[in-house]
């Protein structure tokens, strides 16, 4: 795996990049190890939390986990385990429907644990059509506010792709583009 360990109001020393980098052997160990496997850590230290994100790069999937907690190395542990999670119920979703052989060339998925989760309903229950109208970015977050909603698909005006504008968790808003341009 190759690390990128990236501090943010906080000085990231070797003692804390190398008890990062010991953590995510545990993580590694479910990766082909003839992959490049890219890991990126960022710690932002507030005035009395910590917090830890780690995302995984692979060639099929990306893996993220973020925690706050006010004590880092505990951070990183709730993040790994986090990651090993989101991996297991990956592997069991994969198993049930899925062939996973793309996936699998990534992941070495006879090392997870199988994880029973029976509340799991992963089943469509709402169905929607829209018609995507052309408006500006702006109006697409008005639109967003108006109905109440965390998201809002549209067509921009500006360049002719297909957007979607959402509200970011840590305030503020993200934007998402697909790269190929509807043709109407």
């Amino acid at each position: 795996m190759n690390y990128q360990i990236v501090g943010k109001n906080i000085l990231v020393t070797k003692a804390i990049s190398d008890a990062i980098q010991h953590k995510l052997l545990r993580v590694g160990k479910y990766f082909d190890p003839t992959e490049k496997i890219n890991c990126r850590a960022v710690v932002t230290a507030y005035k009395s939390i910590t917090k830890v994100e780690i995302t995984i790069f692979t060639k099929e999937m990306i893996f993220r986990s973020e925690v706050k907690n006010p004590d880092l190395y505990a951070g990183v542990d709730l993040s790994i385990d986090k990651l090993e999670g989101q991996m297991r119920k990956l592997k069991t979703k994969l198993e049930r429907k899925y062939d996973h052989d793309g996936l699998s060339k990534s992941i070495l998925f006879e090392q997870l644990k199988d994880e029973v989760d029976e509340d799991e309903n992963d089943t469509i229950v709402k169905t929607k059509n829209l018609d995507l109208r052309p408006i500006t970015l702006d109006d697409a977050i008005l639109q967003m506010e108006a109905i109440g909603h965390d998201f809002y698909l549209y067509l921009d005006t500006d360049d002719e792709k297909i957007s979607l504008v959402y509200k970011r968790v840590d305030g503020g808003y993200g934007l998402i583009q697909a790269d190929n341009k509807i043709v109407l």
